[in-house]
């Protein structure tokens, strides 16, 4: 162990010293004169002047340019995409968090509302055998009934908030085909005033 010690102790410590060199001209050459110090290259610019040459590309190289030159606006598309749904693909992940965690501890009572408020919607699909309209209508309409039975104060405020959009929409629509209208009877009216038709 001692050894081992003396053995690494030793080159360390060495390494801890500074030591002073001075250099001295060789006796058997020639004296020459003391250099200055702008006279050396590493203060002075280079006589000669540097010309960049660029090599050939290879067939290689040409072929992976034209295809990076190809791929540019797809890559650069995908990254736009990428952009703007990472931001919705994490809300959606932490939605889907939030919601295993309520999961797990949920208040009492809340899944035997659920099977309801579920088998309310089977009643209304097995009600609206025929047609596609009435599949689309039934079982969230069902779903809906059983669901303010158990959440009547957010049934009030989903039937204003969701009665208020379907106004807008349907002024909005009443709008569009108020303006199709007015451009309808005006062609129709410029078609009848028109020289050519009396």
């Amino acid at each position: 162990m001692f050894k081992v010690i003396q053995r690494s102790v030793g080159p360390a410590s060495l390494s801890l010293l500074t030591f002073k060199v001075y250099a001295s001209a060789k006796k058997d050459s020639s004296h020459k004169a003391a250099v200055k110090v702008n006279e050396l290259s590493l203060y002075s610019v280079p006589e000669g002047q540097s010309k960049y040459v660029e090599e050939p590309r290879t067939q290689l190289e040409e072929s992976i340019s034209h295809l990076r030159h190809y791929c540019e606006p797809y890559t650069s598309w995908c990254q736009e995409m990428y952009s703007q749904t990472k931001p919705k693909m994490q809300s959606l992940v932490q939605w889907g968090l939030d919601s295993y965690e309520y999961l797990q501890n949920a208040p009492p009572g809340f899944f035997p509302r659920l099977g309801v408020i579920g088998f309310a919607g089977v009643v209304g699909l097995l009600l609206a055998r025929g047609s596609k309209i009435k599949k689309l209508v039934y079982p969230p309409v069902f779903m809906g009934l059983a669901a303010s039975l158990y959440y009547p104060q957010q049934a009030i405020v989903f039937v204003q908030v969701s009665g208020e959009k379907l106004y807008d929409w349907g002024l909005r629509g009443y709008i569009v085909v108020e303006d199709l209208w007015k451009e309808n009877v005006q062609k129709s009216e410029n078609v009848k005033n028109s020289p050519g038709n009396k």
